[in-house]
């Protein structure tokens, strides 16, 4: 792995070669040698789904609930278009997990100067806090709405994941993976009932998904929750736990080894993926055909989503599944959230706390805004608060993305493994389309604040 890396990095490699991204359960997964495709399939499968948690988050409800009731099925095409990118970025940090045997936050530590590693790791962090805000928010509206606990409350006890989390780590990874694979499933069965209680039209989530409207660019509302979408989907504290989880297996540090790795790595993050697309896709559908049909253009709060969905669909026990949903979306995300918080800290820092005090700090500059914001503004300013996290999010990303692909192109430290030719000019189109339509965004926002 050290012979992949430029002189300094290698330095900083060997400094570091006893302190693994994750320690406590770096490379504690064993993978059978001889066995079945299936088998190794099995015992590689995991880390996409604690990744495919990040593009199923609360945040992803809000902007899809306004994305659907206020365009009906129109941006179904960003769902699929943000998608494929994550598909994308998600197996280039496989490659540099596996292959340098780095996290993305280290490999940035190895390269950089100090004070650009720690404008990156302030960068990461403010983007952890966005992810943490929408998390913390969305699992106190779920508990508001299914028990009655109010908002304020809710938003507290969720700093109880900190204990929960150092609870499931110590009795080892491949719980924490069972239950949230199982809160997926949870979330998938609940949004299918979802589509079959609100009977979209096929016809219009076809061309939803195929036909991309030039309407997105041009329209400023239109496209700040496109850009939201954008941020909840390819999320940048994603890249840097994906690179890091991927070194839980216990595979064969050699090249037919890692060609391995990354090759079942790769399956798993796209099978993942692929379920989060259509829970992700679920949420706008239903919200378009059930409150766009009805005339209901500006449903972006989930507790108007929860009140409505039974009287307009008619269906006893829909808003209840609905929140059941939400509430394991909102537990689910805590448990990668909180677990990218300790890679980017240590990553960047190249320091270790305790794993209770580094949640307990990850959690803190969540809950904070939060209980201001829910103190302030009540219910009313929750829609609000989770789009513009997401949006932050996005704003964040560029800064994740570029390192990424330029590493995983850089011959001297994949070796044989580097990008080829088409996937370079594909990740770097996929990483200036991201930076431009930031951009454009920024630009429409100063432009219509001086109109």
């Amino acid at each position: 792995m050290a012979s992949n890396l430029t002189a300094p990095e290698e330095r900083a490699w060997r400094h570091d070669i006893l302190r693994p991204s994750l320690p406590e359960v770096h490379s504690t997964m064993p993978v059978p040698q001889s066995a079945t495709w299936l088998r190794k399939l099995l015992a590689f499968a995991g880390p996409g789904f604690l990744v495919a948690v990040g593009y199923m988050d609360p945040g992803n409800w809000a902007t899809d609930l306004a994305g659907g009731s206020k365009y009906n099925y129109t941006l179904l095409s960003v769902i699929l278009l943000s998608n494929l990118m994550a598909v994308l970025l998600q197996s280039l940090c496989v490659k540099l997990g596996v292959v340098t045997g780095r996290d993305l936050a280290q490999a940035c530590r190895d390269h950089y100067s100090r004070p650009v590693s720690m404008g990156l790791w302030l960068i990461a962090e403010i983007a952890i806090a966005a992810c943490d805000l929408a998390e913390v928010i969305g699992s106190a509206i779920a508990l508001n709405l299914l028990f009655g606990v109010p908002l304020i409350w809710g938003v507290c006890l969720t700093a109880l994941d900190v204990l929960l989390i150092l609870f499931l780590q110590q009795r080892g990874f491949r719980l924490i993976e069972a239950i949230v694979i199982s809160l997926i499933g949870t979330i998938a069965v609940c949004f299918t009932l979802e589509i079959i209680f609100s009977q979209p039209s096929f016809v219009g989530i076809v061309k939803g998904f195929l036909i991309p409207s030039a309407q997105i660019v041009r329209d400023p509302t239109m496209l700040y929750i496109a850009i939201g979408i954008l941020g909840a989907t390819v999320m940048p504290h994603n890249l840097y736990l994906h690179s890091a989880i991927v070194q839980t297996r216990r595979y064969e540090r050699t090249r037919e080894g890692m060609r391995e790795a990354i090759k079942f790595c790769t399956i798993d993050s796209t099978i993942a993926l692929t379920l989060a697309l259509f829970v992700n896709a679920a949420i706008l559908i239903v919200s378009a055909a059930t409150f766009y049909k009805h005339g209901y253009g500006d449903v972006a709060e989930i507790q108007d989503a929860y009140k409505l969905l039974t009287p307009l669909l008619g269906v006893t026990g829909a808003s209840t599944v609905f929140a059941l949903a939400l509430l394991a979306s909102g537990q689910n995300s805590t448990l990668t959230g909180t677990l990218a918080g300790q890679v980017v800290m240590e990553g960047f820092l190249n320091i270790r706390l305790r794993p209770w005090l580094r949640r307990l700090i990850t959690r803190a500059i969540a809950i904070i805004p939060a209980v201001i914001v829910t103190a302030v503004s009540g219910e009313r300013g929750t829609a609000k608060l989770l789009i513009l996290s997401q949006v932050i999010l996005s704003m964040q990303l560029s800064f994740a993305v570029f390192p990424l692909v330029m590493f995983t192109s850089d011959k001297l430290k994949m070796g044989e493994f580097v990008n080829p030719r088409w996937m370079k000019i594909l990740a770097w189109t996929v990483a200036i389309v991201i930076a431009v339509l930031n951009v454009w965004l920024l630009w429409q926002s100063f432009t219509s604040w001086f109109a």
